[in-house]
């Protein structure tokens, strides 16, 4: 077994189990659809922690010849895979018949420090790994860096359609990456 393989048994465990979390409270808010409003706050976020966590996943998969299982290395991404994990349960309630919206706004600050908190480690998981030439470009100012700022606006704001605008802004960075290459 190559360290790589080792080492995502782990982190693959739990950032499966963090994607099951979300899509479970997915299911359960839809089964509930007839009785609860799920509104969009809800998927919005929900539709962004599922994105990073893949994104994260494919971050591994480049980075793998550096992975090393190590106890730091594997301490630090049980770390960060255990907040991305709890990020995705506080998405949907655990009740699916509890009202969403209040859910989201009890909960929408805590699953973006998460969010905030896994980026700035990859990213500065990443710098160590890799060096830091290609993190200035404006293609990563603008992918990369400009999830930050707008993370932390959304969780200081107090009026709900900037905290919705922020995360679609970041929901928008995924398939911007995929086209500005």
């Amino acid at each position: 077994m190559q360290d790589f393989e080792y080492a995502v048994t782990l982190f693959g465990l739990l950032l499966g189990l963090a994607l099951t979390e979300a899509l479970g409270g997915l299911a359960r808010a839809l089964k509930s659809r007839h009785h609860v409003r799920i509104g969009w706050s809800t998927a919005l976020l929900g539709i962004l922690v599922a994105c990073d966590v893949v994104t994260f996943w494919v971050f591994g998969w480049q980075i793998r010849e550096q992975i090393k299982p190590i106890w730091p290395m594997m301490f630090v991404g049980f770390l960060f895979t255990s907040v991305y994990y709890v990020a995705a349960s506080l998405i949907f309630p655990q009740n699916a018949e509890e009202d969403h919206e209040a859910h989201f706004a009890a909960n929408y600050r805590l699953v973006l420090g998460g969010v905030f908190v896994c980026n700035a480690v990859l990213l500065g998981w990443i710098a160590y790994l890799v060096g830091t030439e290609n993190l200035f470009s404006l293609r990563q100012i603008v992918i990369s860096w400009s999830l930050f700022p707008a993370i932390l606006v959304a969780m200081a704001a107090k009026d709900r359609a900037l905290v919705l605008g922020c995360i679609g802004w970041l929901i928008a960075l995924y398939p911007l990456s995929l086209v500005w290459t």
